[in-house]
């Protein structure tokens, strides 16, 4: 079993910036293992939706609406993933949900990330 403890949200302005953090705990044999490790997010009356992940490999994948703004990276040190969330827009107000693939598929519980306008 994985456990999955996310932090960094909050309220900001428009075209500010927040860095998510996600830390993994558990079982270091899925962890160490981990095909991907990413984020999603879901607004309001919205389907979740992937944000950006990275693989074991390092490869990265974002959806476009971030592309350029976001930036995923990981600590495998300490089984931990970051976002780095730049030029934020009210668009992206979402709750973001960390996950992890693995023999299973870990989410989070959410951190939720209000853009004022």
């Amino acid at each position: 079993q994985v456990q999955l403890a996310e932090s960094g949200g909050g309220l900001v302005q428009a075209g500010g910036s927040l860095r998510l953090s996600c830390a993994a705990s558990g079982s270091s044999v899925e962890i160490f293992f981990a095909n991907s490790m990413g984020w999603y997010r879901q607004a309001p009356g919205k389907q979740r939706e992937l944000v950006a992940a990275i693989t074991n490999r390092g490869s990265t994948n974002y959806a476009d609406s971030v592309k350029g703004r976001f930036t995923i990276s990981r600590d495998n040190a300490k089984k931990t993933v970051y976002l780095q969330m730049n030029s934020l827009k009210p668009e992206d107000t979402a709750v973001y949900y960390c996950n992890l693939q693995a023999s299973g598929d870990y989410w989070g519980q959410g951190t939720q990330v209000t853009v004022s306008s």
